[in-house]
């Protein structure tokens, strides 16, 4: 059987256009070729939180590469540099076969890159020569992505040779975020300066939302201000006006990419780099004419799709929402997940926590290299196959998958679940798009998340609350009922007795000589001793029978099912165990205890309290007489 070959690829931000754009062209290949693929997905720098995107990060450090026959890499759309050198330095460990795309920074890894310089080039000249502008604003993606850089510095080029100042106060650095082209609009304005003849764009995403903006400040585009983008996307083709940008062989570079990492591991020798030629495309928001405006049939189509698509996610996502606030076990909660699978058009869907997703969280370092965190092992509590549900124990966090793959031609999406830093698992989803065609994948995978989180607070809530509980019924020195709890549970046993007309035998116990042995070997020796009997009589007890310390050295005992003989019988069995412990522990104080016992058919009239009072009454009697049998020489009941 010939060996099923599974790339990896690194990536953020898959639902925007430049990445789906590319992963088409890698699903085409790899569907064509029997390859599986595994995406590792994060949405790192879109909510501007430092704590969200660490654990948007933690996804990477679950990839072990050793695992995969060969890698892609579009380091170009993750923000932070220490996650990408991160990323390609376990990629070096490895020793696997890697292709960058758009970044031919790696010397020793193949590269397949769209030419940035030349086409910016064009369209700074075109915006300065055939459009007169002089003082330009333009905003960048950051300097640290080399694609950035590249455009940058074509900017720059430009501007020098055509004699023009750049100011850098109308210098924008984003992170290639649709908010960066608002944001950049935003800062402009408050700033006081000029409107700028044009502002150019690094990307399409940037330059929408900064025409948008412009446009909701009363601008006219490009009457008053030219906008320019770069990657020739859909929603500029379509915007009103048509965005001037850059037209890039995306769907190419991603069917190359991967084609090459194939001819490698069957042992060919491709090119080192590959470069893929852009070209401008001049369009209304410059003053020209659109060149090739979509067919408009096909335009409407595409919105209502589109829109259809997001209206059905965005009702999933409430009810799901809905749902999931609703929930208060992990059971509970798997369940509702499972019931909304089949509206994401997958064939599988894997839910994976980390063992430990209950317990309280470390907070990840998300430069570390040992990938810690993801606990070591990892359960799958919804395993949903084709509409089937099942569920897998632990199994090691290296091997990513609950289940391997025997076929090949399998695309999967593996999209981190955190709150805020902390690290909670992952969900897979295989052959389906969701994640690259809707808009929602995000949100849906933070409402997972929170709901998650919500039951882990809840689990802790609930143990905090079973320990208040303890505490407010329990004794914390004899381990028994305290006064309180004895009252809650025994008022309701009498109740019931009143009710059916049952006979109750109420307790009271109290212990001999404890001032005695606090007074003369010390209050531990007391505690102790009050340990001891309380042990005793929570033996006593019978099934029917609760007992609980009153206070200090009384207990009270109260029994749903004594006979005539029982009060009786008690006290000798209690005296007898005291007699017994008093030889195993060799103390030199006696432990022993006065017991008194009401045996009554309770009535409208009576209480719980007034039989606690004639027990009390009773045991006093009983500790008198005792007294007076030492003080006589002679033996007490």
């Amino acid at each position: 059987m010939e060996k099923i070959l599974n790339i990896a690829v690194m990536l953020a931000g898959p639902d925007e256009e430049y990445q789906s754009n590319i992963i088409s062209g890698i699903n085409r290949f790899a569907r064509e070729n029997d390859v599986n693929i595994s995406y590792f997905a994060a949405f790192g720098g879109m909510l501007a939180s430092r704590s969200f995107d660490i654990g948007e990060y933690s996804i990477y450090n679950l990839v072990d590469f050793n695992r995969f026959d060969g890698v892609l890499l579009m380091t170009n759309t993750i923000c932070d540099p220490d996650v990408k050198e991160l990323i390609v330095k376990k990629v070096r460990k490895a020793g696997i076969p890697a292709v960058v795309i758009d970044n031919n920074e790696y010397q020793d890894m193949y590269d397949i890159c769209i030419n940035n310089s030349s086409a910016m080039e064009e369209i700074v000249y075109h915006v300065i020569k055939e459009h007169n502008a002089k003082v330009i604003n333009f905003i960048s993606g950051p300097l640290s992505n080399p694609e950035a850089r590249d455009r940058y510095d074509a900017f720059l080029k430009v501007m020098s040779k055509c004699d023009l100042e750049v100011d850098q106060k109308r210098i924008y650095f984003g992170e290639f975020r649709s908010h960066d082209g608002k944001q950049a609009v935003e800062e402009f304005a408050e700033s006081g300066m000029s409107l700028p003849d044009a502002f150019i764009c690094a990307n399409d995403a940037m330059a929408l939302t900064a025409a948008s903006a412009l446009q909701k400040l009363g601008y006219r585009i490009p009457e008053d201000v030219i906008v320019t983008g770069f990657d020739y996307t859909f929603n500029a083709r379509n915007f009103c006006p048509a965005l001037t940008s850059v037209k890039r062989p995306l769907f190419t570079s991603g069917y190359k990419a991967c084609s090459i990492i194939y001819d490698v591991l069957n042992g060919g020798k491709p090119k080192k780099s590959t470069v893929l030629e852009a070209y401008p495309v001049f369009s209304e928001s410059c003053g020209c004419e659109t060149e090739s405006p979509d067919d408009y049939r096909e335009f409407k189509k595409k919105v209502y799709n589109s829109t259809e698509s997001s209206n059905a996610n965005i009702s999933m996502l409430n009810r799901l929402t809905a749902r999931l606030a609703e929930t208060e076990t992990p059971e509970e909660h798997v369940g509702v997940i499972g019931d909304f699978i089949e509206e994401l058009g997958c064939e599988k869907f894997c839910l994976c926590l980390s063992e430990d997703w209950q317990e309280v969280y470390s907070i990840p370092d998300p430069s570390s290299e040992d990938g810690s965190s993801y606990s070591r092992y990892i359960t799958a509590p919804l395993i949903w196959d084709k509409g089937e549900r099942r569920s897998k124990g632990y199994f090691s966090s290296c091997n990513m998958y609950p289940e391997e793959f025997t076929t090949g031609g399998n695309i999967s999406y593996f999209m981190p679940l955190h709150f805020r830093e902390r690290c909670q698992g992952y969900y897979i989803i295989t052959n389906g798009d969701f994640p690259v065609s809707s808009l929602l994948c995000h949100t849906l995978t933070m409402a997972i998340s929170n709901s998650i989180e919500n039951i882990r607070k809840l689990f802790h809530l609930n143990n905090a609350m079973d320990e208040l509980n303890k505490i407010y019924v329990i004794d914390p020195l004899c381990n028994i009922y305290n006064r309180n709890g004895f009252i809650t549970r025994a008022d309701d046993m009498y109740k019931d007795c009143l009710k059916k007309k049952s006979q109750i035998m109420l307790s009271f116990i109290d212990m001999d000589g404890l001032k005695f042995i606090n007074d003369n070997y010390g209050h531990n020796e007391g505690d102790f001793a009050i340990q001891r009997l309380a042990g005793i009589i929570s033996e006593c007890c019978e099934k029917s029978a609760i007992c609980a310390r009153f206070g200090g050295d009384e207990f009270v005992i109260f029994d749903t099912n004594a006979g005539e003989g029982s009060p009786d019988a008690l006290a000798r069995k209690i005296t007898a165990k005291l007699e017994a412990i008093n030889t195993i522990i060799k103390k030199p104080y006696t432990l022993s205890a006065s017991v008194g016992s009401v045996l009554a058919l309770p009535g409208e009239g009576d209480t719980l309290y007034s039989f606690i009072k004639q027990a009390d009454d009773k045991m006093y009697e009983i500790k008198k007489n005792k007294k007076n049998s030492r003080r006589s020489g002679t033996s007490g009941a």
